[in-house]
């Protein structure tokens, strides 16, 4: 049976979507991995790991994800180092669940503090060394570079005061992280109201 066959069914309440949606999600993120800077293997994981609620050990991420030992291994650690997965041991127990972090604002935080940690951190660094060295210099190339290295500093350093700002909780705060998720699905729901009545109206005209 192919998918286009199983959405009848599925809409109709007689199939679970639960497997269909996680292997859609785990290809998503592994797709937008890159644009953060993680590896496609590590997104997929944590893709995976997003559909079970109490996490899940290293082989059965190895079972779900047809994933060797080792790349799951370097995986749970990249996850754990951008602070997007916890390691969790039950008492009396010797196996290691990998376990998402539940903690909506922790996520987001972890992930600005280490991108900033990573990219901006060094521009920066590199930037405030290089424009004082340029001061000596009296030629036209080196006037236009210190400029731009300036605009660089002046642009890299406003988002950096931001996201500071935002990891010391002044922003999130501010806008309140429950208010802004109740928000988003209002209009979720109201996206969906507003298709499923634009359908029906297509449907009735003849």
């Amino acid at each position: 049976m192919t998918r286009l066959e199983t959405r009848p069914d599925r809409q109709a309440g007689y199939a679970d979507p639960t497997a269909e949606v996680r292997a859609e999600l785990v290809q998503l993120w592994s797709r937008l991995g890159q644009f953060w800077g993680i590896p496609a293997g590590t997104a997929r994981v944590y893709g995976w790991l997003l559909g079970c609620p109490r996490g899940a050990g290293s082989d059965e991420i190895m079972a779900g994800l047809t994933m060797s030992r080792g790349a799951v291994s370097m995986a749970c650690k990249e996850l754990r180092d951008w602070g997007l997965v916890v390691a969790v041991q039950d008492p009396g127990q010797r196996r290691v669940r990998h376990a998402v972090q539940d903690d909506l604002a922790s996520v987001v935080r972890s992930i600005v503090e280490t991108r900033k940690r990573r990219e901006w951190d060094p521009i920066l660094a590199g930037v405030r060394e290089w424009i004082p060295r340029l001061e000596s210099a009296s030629s036209d190339d080196a006037a236009v570079l210190r400029e731009r290295l300036e605009s660089i500093e002046a642009c890299v350093g406003m988002a950096d005061a931001m996201a500071r700002r935002f990891l010391d909780g002044g922003m999130l705060s501010g806008l309140g992280l429950r208010t802004l998720t109740a928000a988003a699905r209002a209009g979720t729901r109201r996206r969906g109201k507003a298709n499923g009545e634009a359908t029906a109206s297509r449907r009735k005209t003849p």
